[in-house]
């Protein structure tokens, strides 16, 4: 019985072109390798044909599949069909021929692609990212493994197949977030052909960085791993917001794990476990929440190098570092044109992850989880909870204060759904269509009006529209 890599499409897609004379047919790349991880959500699988020209596969498939032509000189022929087992209905297969890449200049697309399906398996391997990644397999099971992959899977290391890996410095990235994803550590000779291409990193398009960094975020299971391979090979210094964090140092009552980028690394860990913690829960996080979760663990301490001095007695402290993260964080998210979205949410979690600080003693007032949810808008009240208690656990050994934070966020989060306002603001209760009613036409006299009915709802003047309307009257911001 075939693996179950290969489901019926892919096998059918075998067999024609076996039938057509093809030399070999292989499952290639991610999937083999999430299969060989036991991974039992393979999403893509990709078929790499041996033995038969471009124009002799298209020919085999078009009469049984849709079949989108990539390109002869890429050899990528995309195969899709309706499959009722695909969440989406449709299935997209890559059937690929071999390809030669010769390198031709800078950057993530400065090499020549040509497609040879007579190539050997050695040479149509050898330019691929890793070998974890350089593995192929036949619908018996046999693996095609020119360079070790499968071992090195099994000691989770990260090893070019060959010098060829300097191509695209795009890999460098591929490598942090596969090292986030698996466990995964990086040999010496790799590491070093990523600090040969760290002059090429300018030339890769901020989306590309952006993607590998969302997979970092989204699908990371050991997320300070990835940022190890950034540190290891010399590629945080393209990110300066985290290259500051390297070597500033921190209260060791507080932080005895040593400096910013240790402490940000085991908080972007605890994030990770909060989000898992919340799946369990039933309460998970959608990706967007899982996102930016992560990437407010990443950023939540960039204004640490900034503020961090020693008073005259010597003790460190980073008065101010959560509002003076704001600006960093930002441009360490808009360099490389992050989802508008993505960072409309993270910055005010940066910004107020200390509220639960300065709010130690005592159980939050009502009126201070309202205010909180405004100020935290459009992140919840639910994000800034898993923040504040992974940065409070992003501590080796936790101290008793700071595990103390942990358990308080979760007063403020009960407060918060007792408030229902854990997921969103709170909705005003005064609305223009109220004022319009009383004779307030819309303009900037009903925009301050609506301001201050909205503060004082928050403080807790009133909590019913007529209540509202009273209010107002009250105050003089409406005629009686």
């Amino acid at each position: 019985m075939p693996p179950a890599i290969f489901n019926r499409i892919t096998l059918r897609i075998i067999d024609l072109l076996e039938k057509g004379g093809a030399r070999d047919v292989l499952a290639v790349g991610g999937a083999v390798r999430d299969f060989l991880l036991n991974d039992s959500e393979i999403r893509d699988v990709d078929l790499e044909v041996y033995g038969l020209s471009y124009a002799r596969v298209v020919e085999i498939l078009k009469p049984h599949f849709r079949t989108e032509l990539v390109g002869q000189a890429f050899g990528v022929i995309k195969v899709g069909c309706r499959d009722r087992e695909s969440p989406t209905g449709r299935l997209e297969i890559d059937v690929s021929l071999p390809r030669r890449e010769s390198k031709n200049g800078i950057g993530h697309k400065g090499f020549d692609v040509d497609a040879e399906p007579f190539l050997s398996y050695e040479e149509a391997f050898a330019r691929r990212d890793f070998t974890v990644n350089a593995i192929g397999m036949r619908r018996d099971g046999t693996l095609i493994d020119p360079y070790g992959g499968k071992a090195d899977l099994e000691k989770k290391i990260l090893r070019a197949p060959s010098v060829r890996f300097k191509d695209d410095p795009l890999r460098v990235l591929r490598g942090m977030q596969f090292a986030a994803r698996f466990g995964f550590t990086m040999d010496e000779k790799t590491v070093g052909y990523c600090r040969e291409v760290l002059p090429e990193f300018s030339s890769l398009s901020p989306e590309r960085v952006y993607e590998e960094w969302r997979k970092w975020a989204l699908r990371g299971k050991y997320p300070s791993l990835g940022l190890d391979i950034l540190k290891q090979t010399g590629w945080s210094s393209r990110f300066p917001e985290l290259q500051a964090l390297i070597g500033t140092p921190q209260n060791p009552k507080w932080h005895p794990e040593g400096d910013v980028w240790t402490h940000t690394a085991l908080v972007c860990n605890e994030a990770r476990l909060a989000a898992e913690q919340a799946e369990e829960g039933g309460e998970p996080f959608s990706e967007l929440e899982r996102t930016v979760l992560m990437f407010a663990a990443l950023a939540h301490d960039f204004g640490k190098p900034a503020t961090t001095r020693r008073d005259a007695e010597g003790t460190i402290r980073s008065h101010g570092h959560a509002e003076e993260g704001v600006a960093p964080a930002r441009a360490f998210l808009e360099k490389m044109k992050a989802p508008a979205r993505i960072v409309e949410m993270v910055l005010p979690l940066v910004r107020e992850h200390m509220v639960i600080v300065h709010h130690m003693l005592g159980a939050p007032t009502p009126r201070a989880i309202r205010r909180l949810a405004c100020k935290l808008e459009p992140a919840t009240l639910r994000l800034w909870v898993a923040l504040c208690q992974s940065d409070a656990l992003g501590c080796f050994p936790p101290a008793t204060e700071l595990r103390t934070i942990r358990f308080h966020a979760e007063d403020w989060l009960c407060a918060a759904k007792e408030e229902k306002v854990a997921d969103e603001k709170p909705a005003a209760l005064i609305r223009g269509r109220d004022l319009i009613a009383l004779g307030i036409p819309p303009g900037p006299e009903m925009g301050r009006i609506l301001r201050a009915a909205y503060d004082a709802q928050i403080d807790g003047a009133f909590a019913a529209a007529a209540e509202g309307i009273a209010w107002l009257k009250e105050h003089g911001l409406l005629k009686a």
